[in-house]
């Protein structure tokens, strides 16, 4: 196998179902037919090529901490500024100029809800713009890869895999050191979860045992490799709001949510009158022309028509890192 055909297999096809036993890279590697050393040195190159974040857990929203999406309207000749003065900010972990008024959007997650609203409040005054804050109200696909070859499997409301919500308890001391250890990514190591339970103060069995158990949990939404898809060449992000009735949203976003090219879906709250969109999702792709070609099929195949929308096509992107709860 070439390196180029061994790199797509890593990046596309384990961004789930990483195999959680003591030596993952020597399984990754006996599944791919290589040797272990290549997985890992291609894996680190990878890394440092910035085509993955890293390779570990993806936390599902609102059952560890607390986190929402936020938006600032932000004069043009300031934009760069505030986005500068944002990022410094450890809670926010993505950071994105949109063509929108509304046009700096980012990601803020903490530890606790109390801790984000505090977050929240230093940001708006440090930055000087009112806040729009949007927390997620419903998911109806999140984050559960980003599929390279056109091929999905998605796991939604409607599939007997998923499992209902439970409001997030606090973390015991062993669990937070483990969140922290996984926020960095797995160490690109033959025993990465024993290289772990040495930073924890643990036995390696015990982190295997409490990641597969919060896998199966649902805590962790998935643990594999964490793709960036702009350095894979998906330049063309753009977020599709909706603005839907509210008894309606639930049956059109399930619906939405199992399209193809929807990476994301999920529903949060107006805020009036700055905001009337409460339907979300996220469409990438690597031409502009082709994404709006989806959107506007969506939009007719779907019977969208009737409801008002935006695009908000990404223009910058200022800050994209992984969550940090801890």
């Amino acid at each position: 196998m070439t390196d180029e055909a061994l790199d797509f297999r890593l990046l596309n096809d384990f961004q789930r179902d990483f195999p959680l036993c003591p030596a993952p890279f020597a399984e990754l590697a006996a599944r791919l037919g290589v040797a272990e050393s290549a997985v890992l040195r291609l894996l680190e190159g990878l890394r440092r090529e910035g085509k993955i974040a890293r390779v570990g857990a993806v936390f599902a929203p609102k059952r560890i901490g607390a986190s929402t999406l936020a938006a600032m309207a932000v004069p043009p000749e300031r934009l760069v500024a505030v986005a500068e003065t944002v990022n410094r900010f450890p809670e926010v972990n993505h950071n994105y100029e949109r063509e929108h008024r509304f046009n700096l959007w980012f990601v803020v997650t903490a530890g606790s809800e109390g801790r984000l609203q505090a977050a929240l409040g230093a940001i708006e005054q440090v930055a000087g713009y009112p806040l729009l804050r949007l927390p997620l109200l419903h998911e109806f696909h999140i984050d559960l890869g980003f599929s390279l070859d056109g091929k999905t499997d998605k796991v939604l409301p409607g599939d007997s895999r998923r499992r209902a919500f439970v409001p997030p308890r606090p973390l015991d001391e062993f669990e937070r050191r483990l969140v922290m250890a996984l926020q960095e990514g797995l160490p690109l190591f033959i025993r990465p979860f024993s290289v772990l339970a040495s930073r924890v103060g643990c036995d390696e069995s015990e982190v295997l045992e409490r990641i597969r158990h919060w896998c199966a949990e649902g805590i962790i939404k998935r643990f594999g490799v964490v793709v960036r898809h702009h350095e894979l060449g998906y330049t063309a992000n753009a977020m599709l709001v909706h603005d839907v009735p509210d008894d309606a949203v639930a049956g059109i976003g399930e619906t939405l949510a199992r399209e193809p090219g929807v990476t994301l879906c999920y529903q949060r709250p107006r805020v009036l009158p700055d905001w009337r969109y409460n339907l979300f999702c996220m469409i990438h792709g690597q031409l502009r022309g082709d994404v709006e070609a989806r959107i506007s099929q969506l939009r007719s195949r779907l019977q969208l028509r009737d409801y008002a929308h935006a695009t908000l096509f990404s223009v910058t992107r200022f800050k994209q890192g992984g969550a940090r709860y801890a």
